[in-house]
């Protein structure tokens, strides 16, 4: 029986170019929130910016989904809706906010940079998503970056057990919520997940409603609009645009680009507020980039070039080969 050359394997897809696009949106638009945060965080309290923030998100990506006349998804879709919903929409950023009052920016991002660890976890775990080297490898390398820029920028007598127990409380609540929403993502669309979820967010924040009206008649204009810009682009669009890539890709990987917020939040509070890094500062940023990309890798797939074509046994010529064996 004779054998034959395995033909050429085939070459991986390519990659979606939106989907790398609206990753690198919520990450730019997410890296931004830190510098508006730090505006509207001296005026308003922490549920009141919460409450504040997902107003303005809610009422933007009701109206775009109304436009669209997207409609409800799923009844599928709601577990995940209420679950992210509650713990990355409300808990999260509540939690956030209060913990960033109680310690300085260094420790708050070296604790809430356990969420991309978290999710890749917990995705390997409930979402059978497993683990690939790159991904660990790259997460593992960003994550020292990520401590690095913490440590560089951590204060002294700044911190408080409170707040770092917040900040941890922040990582469960963002890890817990992403890996809600990656199942309900097939059940609706990116727009339908994140308006619901943000309505979710929403209600469980109403409880901070008088501290909203409270703060607002006294926080300056710049505070406002802070909180505004905080609703309608790290909320609305960056949360729709994380969406959008996660139904495309796996938790742990999405979780994974999250890394490169510290080293943007470097680079635009040197731009936007003239705070200029340190060295070790600035080293730390790039061993974050380079970990994102050393976790979004991809494996080589096919031979080694210069390699021979492995044979398959027991394939035969075609039938008008007048050569072909006959059994």
């Amino acid at each position: 029986m004779t054998t034959l050359p395995s033909p050429a394997a085939a070459p991986p897809a390519p990659r979606d170019w939106r989907a790398t696009a609206a990753a690198s949106t919520t990450v730019v638009l997410w890296a931004s929130a830190f510098v508006s945060i730090r505006s509207a965080g001296d005026a308003y309290s922490p549920g009141a910016l919460a409450l504040g923030r997902l107003l303005a998100g809610s009422l933007a990506l009701g109206t775009l989904l109304l436009v669209r006349r997207e409609g409800l998804p799923s009844r599928a879709a709601w577990p995940g809706i209420a679950w992210s919903g509650l713990l990355w929409f409300g808990l999260y950023m509540v939690v956030l906010n209060w913990g960033e009052q109680q310690v300085d920016a260094g420790t708050a991002a070296m604790v809430v940079n356990i969420g991309p660890l978290l999710i890749a976890l917990l995705g390997a775990r409930l979402l059978g998503e497993g683990l690939p080297r790159r991904l660990v490898l790259g997460m593992a390398v960003s994550f020292a970056g990520a401590a690095v820029v913490g440590l560089s920028m951590s204060g002294h007598g700044g911190s408080s057990v409170l707040g770092v127990l917040l900040c941890l409380l922040a990582a469960v609540a963002y890890a817990g919520g992403v890996v809600g929403q990656k199942p309900a993502l097939r059940h609706g669309s990116a727009l339908q997940i994140t308006t619901f979820g943000c309505l979710a967010g929403t209600v469980a924040c109403l409880p901070f409603s008088g501290a909203l009206v409270s703060d607002a008649a006294d926080a300056p204009l710049s505070a406002t609009l802070n909180m505004v810009y905080l609703g309608l682009f790290p909320t609305a669009l960056a949360f729709t645009t994380w969406a959008y890539a996660l139904a495309r890709t796996t938790a742990g990987r999405m979780g994974a680009t999250t890394y490169a917020v510290p080293a943007l939040v470097v680079l635009m509070s040197w731009l936007l507020l003239d705070e200029v890094p340190a060295p070790l500062t600035v080293g730390g940023g790039l061993l974050c980039l380079a970990g994102v990309a050393v976790s979004r890798m991809r494996p080589r797939t096919g031979p080694r070039p210069g390699a021979p074509a492995p044979a398959v046994e027991g394939l035969r010529h075609d039938a008008g080969d007048p050569a072909a064996d006959r059994s």
